[in-house]
């Protein structure tokens, strides 16, 4: 079975059902349907077969979904770009992916009909970009039999049905959004209402208005839903069936606090962009603050010498696109992925993170690598050395902060504008620290330790 069997649960079986409310306009899976063969057929037109990259750049919209549903159709791999992203970072994709097609607004839809491909469940469905320890993105190849058996796992573990009410607010350029979100709201027929993006001044009257009984959000969003009045508080609570929670370490008291206040302990999970969903608190269960629980059904998890998480299983990507050394560096011999994570496990076999091989900075739900910061700050004439390290934040988990050994005169908001201008947002520094010399070993090696106690 590939995704396109999947969907068509929804897209056929339940065509007269509303499936998604965008910006107050409803629609039945039906209308998804003939939406989404539309678009395939436009692609068609401008030359796209099957196996043909598509790069879209699109912030959430109905069109993206058409966009992403009809390169399932025909077999095309679907490559979302975080829409942050500037010209030089959206640049390195299109030349590592060389697509067909790049996107950057929605594609006029034509009413001829297309041809859907022959398809083998093994083969891409899209081409996830996550940025490496060097600082360049590698695109992760991820099957229909990866993002199958992410979803059909997410429904049974965490039950959700076509009863449920989902609300979704994350970007469908990440795979939180797309590989959990998307996947779980077509298989399972729910009904899902789509928001451009969080918003926290206007989340409480979306969750009032729509009623949901499923969510999905990073720590950041859960810190701002820690504000909302408690009288608003219990009445959202009252609706809804499940809050999840990924993307970054979610804080013990965060947990507590919203319990507390909404009445619901969200179920924390662990996942990477290669690897979906590896590890899940139970549904029925303890839901273990700090902990991300226990491992869900076909993943097999263990902990290298190093205490380092290795993975096999059916929701494990196959590699990452024109990077055989990467692939073969991201595997041990016996065929273990090696997410870079080290944890602990409990007697009775709940894992705990620890924290990371790398030095990756997860801020806000999005991950940061530091050496890409670090390479603009050094091309700058100015900059002599440059390391960038993560500081705890409330809010955000973690923020950039830059460690900058000047050669010459510099003044920050100088130096704050250009990363403006080439950086996402979310990778700017939020601090520049000016400092003599970077403390090193004795192979010249940066001690970043250092640098994050001082």
């Amino acid at each position: 079975m590939t995704l396109r069997d999947l969907f068509n649960l929804s897209l056929i079986g339940r065509r007269d059902h509303i499936g998604l409310e965008w910006k107050g306009v409803e629609y039945t899976f039906g209308d998804l349907d003939r939406r989404s063969d539309q678009t395939a057929a436009a692609l068609v037109e401008k030359g796209v077969v099957q196996g043909d990259r598509v790069c879209v750049q699109l912030a959430n919209s109905i069109e993206l979904i058409d966009l992403y549903l009809a390169c399932i159709k025909l077999g095309a791999i679907f490559v979302p770009i975080n829409v942050m992203y500037r010209d030089r970072e959206v640049q390195h994709i299109l030349r590592d992916a060389d697509p067909k097609l790049f996107l950057t607004s929605p594609l006029e839809a034509s009413g001829a009909g297309s041809r859907p491909a022959i398809l083998n469940a093994d083969h891409p469905a899209a081409i996830v970009y996550t940025s490496g320890t060097t600082g360049a993105s590698k695109g992760a190849i991820l099957t229909h039999n990866n993002f199958a058996a992410n979803a059909l796992n997410l429904l049974t573990c965490w039950q959700i049905t076509d009863r449920d009410r989902f609300l979704l607010a994350l970007p469908l350029f990440h795979v939180h959004a797309l590989g959990n979100g998307l996947h779980c709201w077509l298989i399972s027929g729910c009904r899902m209402r789509l928001l451009e993006r969080f918003e926290h001044q206007t989340a409480t009257e979306q969750f009032l208005d729509f009623k949901p009984t499923l969510f999905f959000g990073v720590p950041t969003i859960y810190v701002r839903l820690l504000e909302t009045d408690i009288l608003v508080a219990k009445q959202i609570g009252s609706a809804m069936r499940l809050f999840v929670s990924g993307s970054a370490p979610l804080p013990a008291q965060i947990l507590e606090g919203f319990r507390n206040l909404f009445g619901h302990t969200i179920l924390e999970r662990y996942g990477m962009t290669e690897t979906f969903m590896n590890i899940s608190n139970p549904y029925i269960g303890e839901r273990r603050p700090g902990s991300v629980g226990l491992p869900l059904p076909g993943v097999s998890v263990k902990l290298s010498e190093s205490g380092e998480v290795l993975l096999k299983g059916p929701n494990i990507f196959p590699g990452y696109w024109n990077r055989p050394d990467a692939t073969r560096d991201a595997f041990t011999e016996d065929g273990w992925f090696k997410t870079g994570d080290i944890a602990t496990r409990s007697e009775d076999g709940y894992y705990t993170l620890s924290g990371r091989k790398s030095d990756l900075i997860i801020s806000g739900g999005f991950n940061i690598y530091p050496r890409e910061i670090e390479e603009f700050l050094m091309e700058q004439p100015e900059v002599a050395e440059a390391a960038v390290v993560g500081e705890p934040d409330r809010i955000r988990g973690e923020i950039p902060v830059a460690y900058i050994v000047f050669r010459e005169k510099c003044d920050f908001e100088t130096l704050e504008a250009r990363c403006r201008e080439h950086l996402s947002s979310f990778k700017v520094p939020k601090r520049f620290e000016r400092i003599d010399q970077l403390p090193k070993n004795a192979l010249g090696k940066v001690q970043k330790h250092l640098l994050c106690a001082s």
